[in-house]
């Protein structure tokens, strides 16, 4: 049975491909222990470069992944266990950097990189029998792009950690977040949260708002707001080497919020801001006509939120009245149908599987609610299917949990029909059959996402 977030913080050939130029390389790659494997290399039309390797023993399968956000070098795997596993059970691997003239936020060419990554490999390496997509966190939206667009040159997409809710979301609900925690503990900023001029400029304005959160938190009612502003972020509540708080510990709930954000989730996302904007050309979000205490209402945070403020002695029903009073950032309406146009999925073409941990900082898990929402409304939602993990972090996962979720989506391939390879239990018996590194997959239900306009 599905548990909700709060109760289980308890328990735990493309038509549109770009031509090759005439860099492709190859190069026999030193034997692993288990496997003997060849690379290969190219470059593609717009400048990006793709990889792929193929073990001796192929079994005609090819692995396409979509690296995430970060720099615009090619990857064609999770991770470095999960490559040495899939070539050693006979997977060919491969992928493109995406345009490495662009923005790191890659969602403009991305997908077309990544179909022409497949033309490449077959123009160079042979014709795969099947082609099986996997992404990753941004690269988790370039897959969810490829899923719905990619019938007759994909066979199934396996999800990561996906940020399959869109860009616009995710820009609309980190503002939101960042705006109080500027309203509350550093008003200078106030008039710099958008529109950032260069990246130095982002990591500086994230530096001064963690120093704010930092001194914030030796109150009361600082730590109040910080679990106001979490709320907004959809802030998970389990951060790394801790248990997770029970339900009704909200004092240790808010001191885990705060530990994720003392630990770089504002550096991680405020220059992520500056890299979107640079794509969409602009300032896509605003908070003007955001009403913030219908916000918190909406939270599964805000009982936790309630808690602390009556424990501080504030109101917060006067904070948010304040927040949607003050609100006056507007964005461009051109950078938001530019980031919408790029970055906004709502239907899969393909079986697609996602796997997702429970408490991901970055990409909160409650992402995977929106994302099946928009797919049931579009009467695809018999293609999707979704599993969890209980584990904290983002793309937390081992090689095991990486494979199995391989494995099912392989089966829902083969036999036509889900049955029941995605429970929990199918999952988990399925992984830790591999003798690898263990599993945690796990029943939940994610809570809506926050902020969604």
């Amino acid at each position: 049975m599905s548990r909700s977030p709060r109760r289980a913080l308890a328990a735990l050939c493309a038509a549109t491909v770009l031509a090759l130029t005439a860099t492709a390389t190859v190069a026999a790659a030193p034997a692993s222990a288990a496997t003997a494997t060849t690379h290969y290399s190219g470059t593609l039309q717009d400048g990006a470069t793709w990889i792929a390797d193929k073990p001796a023993q192929w079994n005609g399968i090819l692995l396409l992944f979509s690296h995430g956000f970060g720099p615009l070098t090619a990857a064609d795997a999770p991770t470095g266990g999960s490559a040495t596993e899939l070539l050693a059970e006979g997977y060919a691997l491969a992928g493109s950097s995406y345009d490495p003239n662009g923005s790191a936020w890659a969602l403009k060419s991305a997908e077309r990189d990544q179909f022409a990554t497949i033309s490449a490999f077959t123009a160079t390496v042979g014709r795969p029998v099947h082609v099986v997509s996997i992404g990753a966190s941004m690269g988790g939206l370039v897959n969810a792009q490829i899923a719905r667009d990619g019938a007759g040159r994909v066979d199934g997409a396996l999800n990561l950690c996906g940020l399959v809710a869109g860009g616009v979301n995710l820009e609309d609900y980190q503002l939101d977040a960042e705006y109080a925690l500027a309203w509350f503990f550093d008003r200078a900023d106030l008039p710099l949260l958008v529109n950032l001029p260069d990246s130095a400029t982002a990591s500086a304005l994230a530096t001064r708002l963690t120093t704010a959160v930092d001194t914030a938190q030796q109150t009361p009612a600082g730590r109040a707001r910080i679990a106001l502003a979490a709320a907004y972020l959809n802030q998970s509540a389990w951060a790394p080497g801790q248990n997770p708080p029970a339900p009704g510990d909200y004092a240790n709930q808010e001191a885990q919020q705060y530990a994720w954000l003392h630990q770089g989730v504002l550096g991680f996302i405020i220059p992520g801001r500056y890299a979107v904007e640079q794509s969409a050309g602009g300032n896509p979000s605003g908070t003007r006509g955001v009403d913030f205490t219908a916000l918190l209402n909406q939270s599964w945070h805000s009982e936790e939120v309630r808690a602390l403020y009556g424990a501080a002695g504030l109101d917060p029903n006067a904070d948010t009245a304040a927040l949607t009073a003050g609100a006056a950032i507007t964005g461009s309406g051109a950078a938001r149908a530019n980031l919408t146009a790029s970055s906004t999925v709502g239907s899969v073409g393909i079986p697609t599987l996602d796997i997702h941990t429970t408490s991901d900082q970055l990409v909160p898990v409650e992402q995977e609610n929106a994302y099946a929402a928009r797919v049931q409304a579009s009467g695809t939602g018999d293609l999707l299917r979704q599993a969890f993990v209980a584990r904290q972090g983002h793309c937390s996962f081992t090689t095991a949990e990486i494979v199995a979720g391989l494995h099912a989506l392989e089966q829902r391939l083969i036999t036509g029909s889900w049955g029941t390879v995605t429970t929990p239990a199918a999952l988990q018996s399925r992984a830790v059959a591999l003798n690898l590194d263990g599993a945690a997959f796990t029943a939940w239900t994610p809570a809506p996402l926050n902020g969604v306009r």
